[in-house]
């Protein structure tokens, strides 16, 4: 094989992206989603929902912290306070009109706590140098599964409530590519989780979904389809990528 032969995982460019998905910055394949060969035949797949890209923001740190359970400060051992989320993004790729989850991809998550205030960053307001909860990777298993466990985020002004996460293909692309977005809540439940300790103690939040400019870039097509549990909440999020061959 020769490198003009040899495949390349690529994402779309921000104006292929607007082309192939149009105006709603989300195309859902074959009426809502893409059914492959072997979902058409009875076995459960991955759904093939390519996402638009938002900002990563000032506040990522690439700490290199493979764990599922991201509430705790490996620093000192405490554990961040409020409601628990357990949340799976479901990977997969898209790839010449088939989908196959996407196995061997790294997937960074990291969001402020229920006060709002991220670790191991210098702000204005707060100045958490080397705290590192809230933060972490995981490597999708076979089904393109990357699980977490955190809690419900809190908020800060200018920004509604969200969850920033990458996704890195390098180990199974032999490339460096990323795919940054965030993710999004409804506004009533996080208003009656918000309600309760400990997050009732900053206020109530100054910012609502389409209050925040970047969520109205596309975030009506990143919002957590939220399920209640036991003791908090839980969420899977499927995403697409976008795999091509190099041009020749």
């Amino acid at each position: 094989m020769t490198d003009k032969d040899r495949p390349m995982a690529q994402f779309l460019s921000r104006r292929e992206v607007m082309a192939y998905l149009g105006a709603t910055g989300v195309v859902w394949l074959a009426g809502g989603s893409l059914f492959p060969r072997w979902a058409i035949a009875g076995t459960r797949g991955p759904s093939c929902v390519v996402r638009p890209e938002q900002t990563e923001g000032p506040y990522f740190v690439d700490e290199r912290l493979n764990r599922s359970d991201i509430r705790t400060d490996p620093a000192d051992g405490r554990v961040s306070p409020g409601t628990p989320l357990a949340l799976t993004l479901l990977v997969s790729r898209l790839d010449a009109g088939d989908c196959q989850p996407l196995s061997g991809a790294q997937v960074d998550m990291w969001h402020c706590d229920a006060m709002g205030v991220y670790s191991d960053v210098q702000d204005p307001a707060f100045n958490t140098v080397g705290k590192k909860f809230l933060r972490g990777h995981q490597v999708t298993n076979a089904r393109g599964e990357a699980r977490f466990v955190t809690v419900y985020p809190g908020w800060y002004p200018g920004r509604t409530v969200h969850i920033h996460f990458k996704i890195r293909t390098a180990p199974v692309a032999k490339q460096s590519f990323e795919f940054t977005s965030q993710l999004y809540f409804n506004d009533e439940l996080t208003d009656r989780v918000h309600a309760a300790s400990p997050y009732a103690a900053k206020g109530p939040r100054t910012t609502s979904n389409q209050q925040d400019w970047i969520f109205r870039r596309g975030g009506d097509r990143l919002m957590l389809d939220v399920t209640t549990t036991v003791d908090g909440y839980a969420a899977t999020f499927p995403i697409g990528l976008q795999f091509r061959e190099r041009a020749t």
